[in-house]
C-alpha cells in the first residue's frame, strides 16, 4: 500500500515538471563557479534567507546546477516552477537522509528533531514523518563555505539540547573527467547517529527527454518487484528505455540484486545515440537502490547506511566520471 501511495504522489508531482528549463531563472540565487581545463560546474550555496533550496527534505549543500564537459551538459533544472520552500525544487545531485531525522521518534508534538544538512526542526502533531513536507526550522546551525579554483567545500555545524550534534563537511573536487564528492560526518553529540544517506541524482544529460536511447547499467544482475509501466525493460544488468516519458508520465522501480560489496555500488547512465554518459560510484556498500524518471530527468537513487558513535567520524566519497564515446 505504501509503495502504491508513493508512486501516486510521484505521478502527481511529475505533472509540474517540464521539458524546458528556460522558464526558471536560477541565477538570482547565490552560487559559485568552479572549473579546470575540462570541467565547469555551477554550485548553489546554502543560505537560510536567499538560497535556492530552503526546504527540509534534502541536504542544503552540494546542489549542482550545471556540469559541462566536452560540449555536453549533465545537470540542469528539471521543473518549470521554483519555490525554495518546496521539497523537490532543486537541481542535482540532491543528497539527503530518508530516515525521519535524529530524535524524531522520541520527540513529542512541538518537540525538536534534526535533519542533517538542514537544521533543528519542530515536530508537529502527526502520526508519522511526512517525507515531502517542509517542516518549521527552529535553528539553521552554522554554515561555512570555502572555495578554490577547482573545488568547493561546505561545512554544517549543529549543536542541540536533545543529545545530537555534528560537524558535516562536503567537498566537491573537479578532476580531468568529472568530479568527486567527499563527505565527513563527525559526531560531536552524546547520542549515536544512525541513519541512511541517499542521493536522488537528478541527471539531465544534454536536456534530452527521458526514453530511448538511454540505458542504465549496473555491475550486477538486477530485478525489481515494481511495474516498469512499459517504459523500461530489464536485460540482465541493464535498464533499457523502450518508450519516451511524456509530461504526465513517470516510473519508479526498487532495484534488487546487489551484494554487500562496495564494488556493487556503481551505476552508468548513457545516451546510446551520442555516447554521452556518466558513471558514478560510492566507496561504501549499497543500503538501498531505486530508479525514478519523468520526462525531464533520470534518477538512479542510491543509499548507504551510516553509523557514527559519539566522538567518531565517518568518511565516504562519491566519484563521478563523465565520458563522450
Amino acid at each position: 500500500m505504501k509503495a502504491i501511495l508513493f508512486n501516486l504522489i510521484l505521478a502527481v508531482l511529475c505533472l509540474f515538471s517540464a521539458y524546458s528549463q528556460e522558464k526558471v531563472d536560477l541565477n538570482q540565487y547565490p552560487h559559485e563557479i568552479i572549473s579546470n581545463k575540462n570541467v565547469t560546474m555551477k554550485v548553489f550555496t546554502p543560505d537560510p534567507e536567499k538560497g535556492l533550496y530552503r526546504a527540509t527534505r534534502f541536504d542544503w549543500s552540494g546542489i549542482i546546477g550545471s556540469v559541462q564537459y566536452k560540449g555536453h551538459e549533465y545537470y540542469g533544472y528539471w521543473k518549470d516552477r521554483q519555490d525554495p520552500a518546496f521539497h523537490e525544487d532543486l537541481t542535482g545531485p540532491a543528497e539527503g537522509f530518508i530516515e525521519p531525522g535524529l530524535g524524531y521518534e522520541e520527540a513529542k508534538s512541538g518537540g525538536k528533531f534534526i535533519r542533517i544538512g538542514v537544521g533543528i526542526l519542530e515536530k508537529p502533531d502527526e502520526e508519522s514523518y511526512a517525507m515531502f513536507a517542509t517542516y518549521k526550522i527552529l535553528d539553521h546551525g552554522k554554515w561555512k563555505t570555502e572555495q578554490g579554483k577547482d573545488w568547493i567545500s561546505f561545512t554544517h555545524i549543529m549543536n542541540s539540547d536533545i543529545g545530537y550534534g555534528y560537524i558535516y563537511t562536503k567537498t566537491i573536487r573537479l578532476k580531468s573527467d568529472g568530479f568527486s564528492i567527499e563527505h565527513s560526518l563527525e559526531n560531536t553529540g552524546e547520542k549515536a547517529i544512525e541513519t541512511d544517506q541517499f542521493n536522488h541524482n537528478f541527471l539531465m544529460i544534454d536536456n534530452k527527454q527521458s526514453g530511448p536511447p538511454f540505458k542504465i547499467i549496473f555491475p550486477y544482475e538486477i530485478s525489481t518487484p515494481d511495474d516498469p509501466k512499459g517504459f523500461l525493460k530489464i536485460d540482465e544488468n541493464q535498464l533499457i528505455f523502450t518508450n519516451k516519458l511524456e509530461s504526465r508520465s513517470n516510473v519508479f522501480l526498487n532495484i534488487t540484486g546487489f551484494s554487500n560489496k562496495a564494488s556493487d555500488h556503481q551505476v552508468t547512465v548513457i545516451d546510446q545515440d551520442s555516447g554521452t554518459g556518466m558513471t558514478f560510484s560510492v566507496n561504501k556498500p549499497l543500503y538501498r537502490m531505486a530508479f525514478w524518471a519523468c520526462k525531464t530527468t533520470l534518477c538512479p537513487e542510491n543509499s548507504i547506511w551510516i553509523s557514527v558513535k559519539p566522538g567518531q567520524t565517518e568518511h565516504w566519497t562519491s566519484d563521478y566520471t563523465l565520458f563522450v564515446k
